[in-house]
């Protein structure tokens, strides 16, 4: 383990990507302690990807693409404009709305953040908003975009857990929304004590119902999608291409914004996006072997049942070991990292492998808006031309919803398992 933890910090101290850390120093374990091992990478490397739920993956992306080039962000930010457009801070309170929406549509909090942050960041500088302010709730409020279903890092700590797809989307429902409104709330209030100003919409109800009816489609697809995998009519996987299916004919047949021409790259953008991924599941495999040849797993299970830690207590540890690895660590080498060596851990004491995946996932959307890895402060940084360390100091007052939920996700199990129990 000290060959494999010095050659890991080595490479990650030159800069080598977390994916090719991975690889570097498990194979140099494997050549130093086991060479009789040798052999068996290659098998061992394909068959971390070898799943049939990884499928969903590049579906769900691609489902997103199709969606955010069809002009569904300019759609969703009109229909909010509805509702909270006329409060003290409404194009503030549109773009944590718009992100709620948004994140069930695309499953990645960057993609959230590059969709939104382009039509709002410029737009609300324009309507006398601080650049900050502006950058900060873009970044914050897309956190939920990994959180809300369906969620492309839930599909890989399904694959890594063995928990079901389905009731992971679930239990990771309520505490998305929760996030959203209590986001709305600071927003509000942030607003009031700044006196940005209101959007006024003056639409009769005819234009009105024309702007429903134009976002609707666009709105329900992720209750669809969803939905087909609750109650069981297809799986994760199938669910996935039919959203996919869903959401190219309503870009290029009815919002009419999706150009044939456009299909090609959108594609080779979501493989290529799926194989960035795969390299890092397929890597990430060695890590996970390693630790149970070793049975780290159950040495840090058996520590912890031995110190009689308390649930609760255990995992306000671990959430603080999920923040600070966030911080360092991309979010899908995370999921591969963290849950083989601390899911036992947690069941071990009574935790649910579900109440447990949704507060990874709660966490680590924290580390998307943290330096220095932070990938939607990078985002935010090329569109507002700011540092990612002033957009973080921006986002802060706002990630307190975040942090609010993660407790409540620990402390109140049910806020993740009720959902679950009522469709399974």
């Amino acid at each position: 383990m000290l060959i494999l933890l010095i050659s890991l910090a080595i490479c990650l101290l030159l800069g080598v990507p977390i994916a090719y850390s991975l690889g570097v120093s498990g194979f140099l374990y494997f050549l130093v302690v086991h060479p009789e091992l040798m052999t068996v990478l290659p098998q061992r490397l394909f068959a971390g990807m070898d799943s049939y739920a990884m499928i969903a993956l590049p579906l769900f992306i691609l489902m997103g693409l199709f969606m955010n080039s069809g002009g569904v962000t300019t759609r969703l930010i009109d229909f909010s404009l509805l509702f909270v457009g006329r409060f003290r801070g409404g194009l503030g309170a549109v773009n944590v709305l718009a992100s709620m929406i948004f994140g069930g549509i695309s499953g990645s909090s960057v993609s959230d953040t590059a969709s939104v942050g382009a039509v709002l960041i410029p737009e609300m500088e324009k309507k006398g908003y601080t650049p900050q302010f502006s950058s900060g709730i873009t970044v914050a409020s897309s956190t939920m975009g990994m959180i809300i279903p369906p969620s492309v890092p839930m599909i890989i700590y399904a694959l890594v857990s063995e928990e079901s797809v389905g009731q992971l989307f679930m239990g990771s429902l309520i505490p998305g929304v929760l996030i959203g409104m209590l986001m709305l709330g600071i927003t509000l209030v942030y607003s009031y004590i700044r006196r940005y100003p209101k959007e006024e919409v003056v639409l009769t109800m005819g234009q009105k119902f024309q702007r429903v009816r134009q976002s609707i489609l666009a709105i329900i697809m992720p209750v669809f999608v969803v939905g087909a995998v609750v109650f069981g009519v297809a799986t994760a996987t199938e669910s996935a291409g039919i959203g996919a299916l869903y959401a190219l004919v309503i870009g290029a047949f009815i919002i009419r914004g999706l150009k044939f021409k456009e299909v090609p790259g959108l594609l080779k953008s979501s493989v290529q996006t799926s194989a960035n991924v795969m390299i890092i599941i397929a890597l990430s495999q060695l890590y996970i072997w390693i630790l149970a040849l070793e049975r780290v797993p159950e040495a840090v299970a058996s520590l912890v049942i031995g110190m009689d830690m308390p649930p609760m207590v255990m995992l306000l540890v671990l959430n603080c070991i999920i923040i600070i690895t966030g911080t360092f660590v991309d979010v899908s080498p995370a999921i591969l990292l963290l849950t083989p060596v601390f899911l036992p851990a947690a069941k071990a004491v009574g935790v649910d492998g579900i109440q447990f995946g949704v507060l990874l996932i709660s966490g680590l959307a924290v580390g998307l808006v943290t330096p220095p890895v932070g990938m939607c402060l990078n985002v935010a940084s090329a569109i507002s031309r700011l540092g990612i360390g002033t957009i973080f100091i921006a986002a802060a007052p706002f990630l307190l919803a975040n942090l609010i939920v993660l407790l409540l996700i620990t402390f109140v199990p049910e806020l993740t398992l009720w959902l679950p129990s009522l469709f399974y």
